[in-house]
C-alpha cells in the first residue's frame, strides 16, 4: 500500500477490526489512481485551444 512498515499495525491501543478498517480506507486514493490512468491512456486527445 506504500506505507512504513507498523503504520498502522505498531500504534498502540489499536484493535484488529480498527486496523482493517484503517487500512481499507487506505488503499481508496492508489485505487482511484490507478483507475484515472487507466482511463486517460484510453482517452482520444483534445485538440489544444488557441489562446
Amino acid at each position: 500500500m506504500g506505507l512504513p512498515v507498523g503504520h498502522v499495525t505498531q500504534v498502540p491501543d489499536l484493535t484488529r477490526t480498527q486496523q482493517l478498517k484503517a487500512l481499507g480506507n487506505g488503499v481508496v486514493p492508489q485505487q482511484a489512481e490507478a483507475a484515472i490512468r487507466a482511463l486517460l491512456a484510453r482517452a482520444e486527445p483534445t485538440p489544444a485551444i488557441a489562446a
